[in-house]
């Protein structure tokens, strides 16, 4: 399709787009709908979910009308010199308003608005992986405060040195997943271990998984597929910390997928979020199975979630963190492990709209 083409096409969908937008305006007004709670949410979601690309598409068609307008007024000595001054500047704009409404109608990620469940694992380099998984939990829990999210620890497997062989947690907040979910892979950190005497600089890793939470009508499970055990709760070197059995573990046998959930004092508690951290699970092996059946031609580059994908480095004694995605580097260390991590974020977001624009035209 050329150009001409291209820009015909999207102009017809946003015409469709705005024709739905106004409906929906008079149909959540309606106090027969609103007398419907679920289906009037449904329809206030869907209303606030296209209203920026409306907004978007009526400021473009502003801009258009002021340089029709500004073209007739020409034709008037007196007042060209001012018509040609807003006819260049309504011109100007109308690129930019173009650019940014083809990114406004690239499909949303249906899991953008979701809460998130984050599971980090120490990986290769033992004692020192530990606590930097202990390092990256914390850098994700002070992001959370900054954002006012909520985060509750689901499972924790801590070591006597302070350090996590793994930690699973919940974080609930508009736009979790939107702004964690380029964070699952390898995370790789250069440093000196303090527990290292002669000074040598030694790699470790720690892989990072953020998962949606999907709730029950998203994902069917099979009661008679789960195999639940009961425990007691342990802490730091396995001491058991509860004297009676509250913690879960659920094994899904067709899948062999098997979650833990010990931090409650309640087994309910504990069972519910287990099952939880299941569903997510199997959603995002069913959202990979899907997503490898797309062309490799279309994957997005920044964000395909591979748990072994590395993804990023931490060099400490250059105090540089790296995102090999995007061949981005940061040179606040500290500032990053406390939480600043909007800057990488918003980079990431954009190298993955650019990646399904490019998509989307192909």
């Amino acid at each position: 399709m050329n150009k001409k083409g291209e820009e015909k096409s999207m102009f017809d969908k946003l015409e469709v787009v705005e024709a739905r937008y106004e409906e929906l305006t008079k149909a959540i007004s309606d106090p027969e709908v609103i007398a419907k709670q679920a289906e009037w949410q449904k329809l206030i979601k869907e209303h606030s979910s296209i209203e920026e690309v409306v907004l978007k598409y009526r400021e473009y068609k502003k801009e258009k009308q002021r340089m029709a307008d500004a073209k007739d007024m020409m034709e008037d000595k007196e007042l060209k010199e001012l018509a040609e001054a807003d006819y260049y500047e309504a011109k100007e704009k109308l690129p930019h308003i173009e650019e940014e409404l083809k990114t406004l109608l690239i499909p949303k990620d249906p899991n953008d608005d979701k809460n998130i469940i984050c599971e980090i694992r120490g990986g290769a380099g033992g004692e020192e992986a530990a606590l930097f998984a202990a390092t990256l939990f914390r850098m994700y829990s002070m992001y959370a405060e900054k954002k006012h999210w909520k985060i509750d620890i689901l499972n924790e497997n801590e070591t006597e040195l302070g350090g996590y062989k793994e930690i699973s947690f919940m974080i609930t907040g508009k736009g979790a997943y939107s702004r964690l979910k380029f964070e699952s892979g390898v995370h790789r950190v250069q440093r000196v271990p303090d527990t290292e005497s002669s000074g040598r600089i030694h790699t470790s890793t720690a892989t990072v998984a953020v998962l949606p939470v999907v709730e029950d009508v998203e994902i069917e499970i099979n009661p008679a597929d789960i195999k639940m055990e009961v425990f007691r709760a342990s802490g730091a070197g396995g001491q058991h910390i509860n004297k009676t059995s509250s913690a879960v573990r659920l094994i899904h046998e067709p899948t062999g997928i098997v979650v833990e959930c010990q931090t409650e004092r309640s087994q309910l508690q504990n069972r519910e979020y287990a099952m939880k951290m299941l569903r997510s699970r199997l959603y995002n092996i069913e959202k990979e199975k899907q997503e490898s059946e797309i062309s490799n031609a279309r994957k997005i580059q920044v964000g395909s979630g591979d748990r072994s994908e590395k993804i990023r480095t931490y060099n400490y004694p250059q105090g540089r963190i790296t995102d090999h995605r995007i061949g981005m580097s940061i040179y606040q260390m500290e500032n990053f492990l406390n939480g600043d991590l909007d800057e990488m974020i918003d980079n990431l977001s954009a190298a993955d709209r650019a990646e399904r624009l490019k998509g989307e035209e192909e």
